[in-house]
């Protein structure tokens, strides 16, 4: 497909996104629609909408990709999908009941009531800096596969084509906020999960395979191991450690995380949220099949084609997330390069424009206080969330530029991987507030709970297999930082009635 084909089609695709965005926002552009599309969403709109954040660009091209890696990954990640429903199933029977009761736009101001306003604002800061970098990072992956298949043949540079896609990102959801993602998502989830259908079929008809031909050829396959119970200890595949930070990390990314939440809190009541969370889990672990599923004929057919796995332009590794966009746009014909285009940038820009919302709704909440009466009429408080959005977009847009000057991949993964250690704190501080309620904290001293959390549990990982007899650990380590971070609460709390006396 040509660079010009690709960039007629993301420029009719974003047409679109501003259309729906223009008919959504212009009865309704106040704090409210956008922080909580006014508690008026469909449950089910809800539900499919959250496929696309929660499915971003890098689930989209690494999972496949992943399949086929030299580790051996396989299937290895559907037992860590397993872990995401069960964690998926606690956070609508115990996190949102609690978010609905207390009525709450911001799910850290449970923190405020519970344990003081410096945990508060710890819990908030942890969210913005995790986001921020782990949302970057998803974005910058994707628009190097743009880059490298369209703008460089206009000598367009990397960070304009970056200021172009935030700031396209920015124009149509500036206004509306989550009442048009609430929308939007659900177009760009569609293309999304109409392009994984299609991109199966396509690839079967070129391998000239059936529905139950293409079933047999990826279970007789070397790609389609789905359960690892060999050596528990240092392989970091095992099922029990798959399991385990499935659950963990999706209660902490996910029910603790602003971003998903602040879609599940635009239902009317809790009834429709659980419902709208129960069936995005049957949908989440449908999709991630067919994902997986996806990768494995991908690499049947590289392997019968003569097709290798793309380098890394700078390093010269192989690069197994570029093998889905190499053979959709360099090996198939026109139609599948533009479901699979689709599908990328449905993937990519419905997780970027969630997290841009999510992350303005908690600043102005958080640490402006918008949502409090004395302020919600206070003139220019909606320009003053403009300010905000732009802020965080400025801020986005800074952060990938730095991970393009990094240009070392290792670098930029461990990068990643201290993002996701920071939700750990979150974990613990939940943790002690919904557990220990006999105790309350010393609040002050809270944040530096939550910094030496991560740091020890960053130290406790790299010498794992010292510490604990070859022990390896993977996504589960998040269980460890949580627990660190709610022994180190218990060492600064003290019994609530202490606090009443005083």
């Amino acid at each position: 497909m040509a660079p010009s084909t690709i960039l007629f089609l993301i420029i009719v695709y974003f047409g679109i996104l501003f259309l729906i965005s223009h008919f959504v926002s212009k009865k309704d552009s106040g704090n409210d629609a956008f922080f909580k599309a006014n508690k008026n969403s469909k449950w089910y709109l809800v539900a499919f909408g959250m496929i696309g954040t929660a499915l971003s660009g890098v689930t989209f091209i690494s999972v496949p990709g992943e399949v086929g890696s030299p580790n051996g990954e396989q299937f290895k990640y559907f037992q860590f999908v397993l872990g995401n429903a069960i964690g998926f199933v606690i956070i609508a029977k115990i996190l949102l009941p609690l978010y609905y009761r207390m009525n709450l736009t911001s799910i850290y101001s449970y923190i405020e009531q519970r344990l003081g306003i410096y945990s508060y604002k710890t819990a908030a800061t942890i969210f913005l800096i995790s986001r921020t970098i782990g949302s970057s990072f998803r974005l910058y992956l994707v628009v190097i596969v743009l880059q490298r298949y369209v703008f460089d043949f206009y000598g367009i540079p990397f960070a304009v084509t970056l200021l172009i896609s935030l700031a396209l990102i920015f124009a149509y959801t500036y206004r509306g906020g989550l009442k048009t993602i609430i929308i939007t998502d659900t177009l760009q989830t569609f293309f999304l999960v109409t392009s994984v259908f299609l991109t199966i079929y396509f690839i079967c008809q070129s391998l000239n395979l059936g529905v139950f031909d293409a079933f047999e050829a990826v279970k007789n396959s070397n790609y389609s191991k789905v359960f690892f119970f060999d050596d528990f200890v240092s392989n970091k595949f095992h099922f029990v450690k798959q399991i385990l930070g499935g659950i963990f990390v999706t209660i902490a990314m996910v029910g603790l995380d602003q971003d998903l939440m602040q879609k599940n809190l635009s239902c009317k009541n809790i009834g429709e949220a659980q419902k709208n969370m129960f069936t995005f889990t049957g949908i989440f672990v449908l999709i991630n099949i067919f994902f997986l599923s996806v990768g494995a004929l991908l690499y049947i057919y590289a392997n019968k084609n003569g097709i290798a796995v793309p380098t890394d332009l700078i390093t010269g590794k192989p690069r197994t997330d570029l093998l889905f966009p190499e053979i959709a746009f360099h090996h198939l014909t026109l139609i599948p390069s533009v479901i699979f285009l689709l599908g990328l940038t449905a993937a990519t820009f419905a997780t970027t424009d969630s997290a841009l919302t999510a992350l303005t709704t908690s600043f102005c909440v958080d640490f402006l206080g918008m949502d409090k009466e004395e302020n919600r009429n206070k003139p220019n408080i909606v320009r003053n969330r403009h300010f905000v959005h732009i802020a965080f977009s400025f801020l986005m847009f800074l952060v990938i530029v730095f991970f393009n000057t990094i240009n070392d991949s290792s670098v930029v993964g461990m990068i990643f991987r201290v993002a996701s250690y920071t939700y750990g704190p979150l974990l613990g501080l939940y943790c002690f507030g919904l557990f220990a309620k006999s105790k309350t904290v010393k609040d002050k001293f809270v944040p530096l709970i939550c910094l030496l959390a991560p740091a020890l549990t960053y130290f406790i990982s790299e010498n794992s297999k010292t510490l604990f007899f070859g022990y390896v650990f993977d996504n589960e380590l998040i269980i460890l930082n949580g627990l660190i971070t709610y022994v180190g609460l218990l060492l600064i709390s003290k019994p609530i009635a202490e606090v009443r006396r005083y």
